[in-house]
């Protein structure tokens, strides 16, 4: 197809208005002619002969009358082996690739290798019947198995008819080629392009999901559970330890694929994540966890329209992992700064603004972004899952603002962070009782716990929920009657809600062994801390109730510092029975 031609017509910062001399389509690619430089841009609107573009670049020292060249195809990212172990930006430039210590206008690097050798084994045969992202062979990407698959765009049904022997390839080598059914080849490497902004569905079929993600982190997998293919998000304020949460997400969660969306962070937030994770260890392999990461960053000071693409690029190579049977766990910080780059481009073609100037149809931006995670069942049966978890930065933590109350609609867990939770030292700083998860009441979640965690866990955690809400009423009757103003019965169901709070809500991220808990554990300290609940205890007056609840917690703190039932940890355990045992009715 020919290229479609333009001039620049206007500019309002970098939203570029350009006269088109043919035909142009929404979301479609094109790049502005400044001196030596080709700036990239996508088209957002067309008016007539007029397209709006929003330039990925800065737009200083653009003039009216700068040559435009279209594409004809979206903003497309590049899929296949060495996507792991990378830091792009939003536009998949590799930013190790990139020269000297800032971003260069104009500069744009290729996302993969393409001189470095892989090792091929076939999985597909010559006359094997194929369809779009089946899988035709393997290579090792670090120690994960990659998959090469059919590309996503091709449609119906295909015959292989060669592919190559096991041995070193290039992304670029031909490695199988396909005949469609009137007998024209398709020759296939192992790299493809997809458009960000449209999901990849080449999968049979995408339920509900049903199956547990453990995440390591109590207050999560106990009291709030996040679904293999499952959403959630995280607004909270800062200081409240979102970092260090994302962080044990990443290393502990079941997941195969860990990519990290930094869209509109600070400078510093994205300095950390590239310092600090490749030296964080995976406990999974015992090697970086780097190894199975990829990072993609844009930070706050780079143009808007950068950041709205990060996103949907993660997503894409998400959904192409998950193509091949793989778990991947998204992460993105923050989707409040992406939601900003949204409104800005909408101030500027002067748009109906919603609340807080934010676009009209921003519930409907959030929720379609959200709808394209999922577990899904592939071709050959096999299951792939993308489970996103986004982190919201509310403007003077307000949880009522728009993005907030947008993405509450759409996300099935909520964990909010708390800044009282934050000053009183008790992380995560996750506030339970403001927080939900809508898997537990979900009928496919119930089977699962029933079957893989126990009969009556649903029942236990409404009940330690419930514990928890006495606990915070009663806390806040002492407050206000003093402690001589309120019967015994309120002070030790404040004290059993405490015990909760500090053995199973707290948790040291730092330290080996607290750092993440087994389900099968945190079912065994659940059901321990629910008899203590359940429990009737003998006091005379309030003074005995504060020490004595004390001693049980620190018992509990040392078990939650010992290797599951090793020695310390029976020996701590057999002395908060002795404990209990004291004052305990029987």
């Amino acid at each position: 197809m020919n290229k479609t031609q333009g001039k620049v017509h206007s500019i309002i910062s970098n939203l570029v208005l350009v006269r088109t001399e043919g035909p142009v389509s929404q979301n479609e690619i094109c790049f502005i002619q400044l001196g030596n430089e080709r700036l990239m841009a996508e088209v957002i609107k067309v008016v007539g002969d007029i397209a709006y573009v929003q330039v990925f670049e800065s737009t200083r020292g653009l003039k009216p009358g700068s040559l435009v060249e279209f594409e004809n195809h979206m903003l497309e990212v590049t899929l296949g082996p060495g996507l792991l172990s990378k830091n792009f930006d939003g536009l998949q430039n590799d930013l190790d690739k990139m020269t000297g210590v800032f971003l260069k206008r104009g500069e744009y690097t290729n996302p993969l290798e393409e001189d470095k050798k892989w090792s091929f084994t076939p999985l597909a045969k010559v006359g094997d019947k194929v369809t779009g992202a089946d899988w035709l062979g393997n290579v090792k990407e670090n120690w994960l198995d990659h998959k090469i698959m059919v590309p996503f765009k091709l449609k119906g049904e295909y015959t292989v008819a060669s592919i190559v022997a096991a041995g070193e390839y290039t992304i670029k080598d031909t490695i199988a080629v396909l005949k469609d059914e009137a007998g024209k080849e398709i020759p296939v490497t192992m790299i493809q392009k997809w458009p960000v902004k449209v999901a990849i569905r080449n999968y049979v079929d995408k339920p509900r999901p049903s199956r547990q993600m453990e995440t390591g982190v109590r207050v999560i997998d106990t009291m709030n559970p996040i679904l293999e293919g499952g959403t959630g998000f995280i607004p909270g304020p800062f200081g409240t330890g979102k970092t260090v949460l994302q962080h044990a997400l990443s290393r502990f969660a079941d997941a195969d694929i860990i990519i990290m969306a930094a869209c509109g962070e600070r400078a510093n937030e994205v300095v950390e994540i590239f310092t600090e994770f490749p030296e964080l260890e995976d406990p999974r392999s015992g090697r970086k966890l780097y190894e199975r990461t990829t990072i993609i960053a844009n930070t706050s000071n780079m143009p808007v329209a950068a950041r709205e693409a990060s996103v949907y690029t993660a997503m894409t190579i998400g959904e192409y992992y998950r193509s091949m049977g793989m778990k991947v766990l998204l992460l993105a910080d923050s989707t409040s700064r992406w939601a900003q780059a949204l409104r800005e481009m909408s101030n500027r073609m002067e748009e109906l603004p919603g609340q807080d100037a934010f676009p009209m149809d921003l519930s409907a931006i959030i929720s379609n972004f959200y709808a394209r995670a999922g577990m899904v069942y592939l071709n050959n049966g096999k299951t792939g899952s993308v489970t996103f978890i986004g982190t919201v930065s509310p403007a003077g933590g307000n949880l009522k603002e728009p993005v907030t109350e947008s993405t509450k609609k759409v996300a099935r867990c909520f964990y909010a962070l708390s800044q009282a939770r934050a000053d009183a030292k008790r992380y995560p700083a996750i506030d339970t009782l403001e927080s939900y998860s809508k898997y537990l009441e979900y009928p496919e979640f119930i089977e699962f716990a029933k079957k893989n965690i126990s009969d009556t866990w649903i029942a236990d955690v409404n009940e330690a929920r419930n514990m928890l809400v006495r606990g915070r009423e009663t806390a806040e009757q002492i407050d206000i009657l003093g402690d001589d103003g309120v019967p015994l019965e309120y002070h030790v169901v404040y004290w059993k809600s405490e015990l909760i709070d500090f053995v199973i809500l707290q948790q040291d991220a730092f330290d080996n062994i607290d750092g993440s808990t087994a389900m099968e554990r945190q079912k065994y300290m659940l059901n321990m801390v629910l008899g203590v609940v359940r429990s009737e205890f003998n006091f005379d007056t309030f003074e005995e109730i504060n020490p004595y609840f004390k001693r049980i917690i620190n018992g509990f703190k040392q078990m939650n510092y010992s290797e599951y039932q090793s020695e310390a940890f029976k020996k701590y355990e057999a002395e908060v029975n002795e404990i209990i045992n004291e004052r305990k009715n029987n």
